[in-house]
């Protein structure tokens, strides 16, 4: 089913395509699933390919001369290796586009309650300073874009990704607009963690039961307390059972009652919300798509 299909909603997402830059053979990095989660989403609401943001719109995060840096391939190894990444054209470019996703999901939340990027959730990068697959903090970005342009007066970024923002904590730890929240394996990456507005360590081998308590009586009533007018959900994969960057127990059941629950949370409270990947690392692939696609599904189950 094509993105001009007619489908009984008004909801959408965006996918950076089959944009791909050169790995070494056997690199982490997880191609597949951006692939897999378009496919499995297709049939459910139209899937647009994702513009690449603007190096304006990078500079209201992003120092600009790093930034020049970067889009030039003036960078060292060791950058590249606190990145994880080689530079190349197309990976900056690749992180454009997927950054660019997230842009245009804010713009969708705010005119139907909900937007959608198959992508981005990057949040270990800082101003002028790549980690871990993240060039361009697209959490960072959607909160200043949106405090700046009028578009919400108060974020929240609940980041469930197994590991904590850190960069996404650092570059909004000023802004007392924005709220951080970061539920995180304690143990895990990175290994220094910034201070989010609120930061809630688990121990590793965290189970359903356990995480959707901390979800439901310690991360949400926090959320609710700041009275955003925008959420940015950070729905990472990366907690279920079987990943290999995970140290957590979920299921996927676990992880969808997640979902629901922040989702349902928005919908309840009339909170815009915008939803990004972040990381899915699992052994078995198709269970990380599933759970990727699994924020859209319940998404549209919540909205639709």
């Amino acid at each position: 089913m094509s993105a001009s299909a007619t489908f009984s909603h008004p909801f959408r997402a965006y996918s950076p395509a089959d944009f791909h830059f050169p790995l070494p053979e056997g690199h982490r990095f997880p191609y597949y699933k951006y692939a897999g989660v378009r496919e499995v989403l297709r049939p459910h609401l139209p899937v647009l390919d994702t513009p690449a943001l603007s190096w304006t719109d990078a500079a209201r995060v992003h120092d600009p001369q790093w930034l020049r840096r970067w889009r030039r391939g003036e960078v060292d190894r060791a950058e590249e290796r606190a990145l994880g990444l080689p530079w190349s054209p197309e990976m900056v470019e690749r992180s454009r586009r997927a950054a660019g996703g997230s842009l245009a999901a804010l713009h969708d939340a705010v005119n139907t309650g909900w937007g959608a990027n198959l992508a981005g959730g990057t949040h270990h990068s800082f101003s002028d300073r790549a980690e871990g697959f993240c060039l361009l903090n697209d959490a960072a970005l959607l909160t200043r874009v949106a405090l700046d342009d009028g578009l919400a007066s108060r974020v929240a970024v609940i980041d469930l990704d197994v590991h904590q923002g850190n960069g996404t904590a650092a570059m909004l730890g000023a802004e007392a607009r924005a709220f951080t929240l970061s539920v995180h394996g304690e143990r895990n990456y990175p290994f220094r963690k910034e201070q989010s507005s609120l930061d809630l360590g688990l121990g590793d081998g965290v189970n359903d039961n356990e995480y959707l308590q901390v979800l439901n009586r310690q991360a949400l009533p926090a959320i609710e307390a700041f009275r955003p007018d925008l959420l940015v959900f950070l729905a990472g994969a990366d907690v279920l059972a079987g990943d290999r960057f995970g140290r957590f127990a979920l299921s996927l059941e676990g992880l969808r009652e997640r979902n629901r629950a922040v989702l349902g949370w928005a919908k309840t409270s009339a909170v815009p919300v915008v939803t990004v990947l972040a990381g899915g690392y699992n052994r078995d692939h198709s269970l990380t798509i599933q759970a990727h696609a699994s924020v859209v599904l319940d998404g549209l189950d919540v909205f639709g």
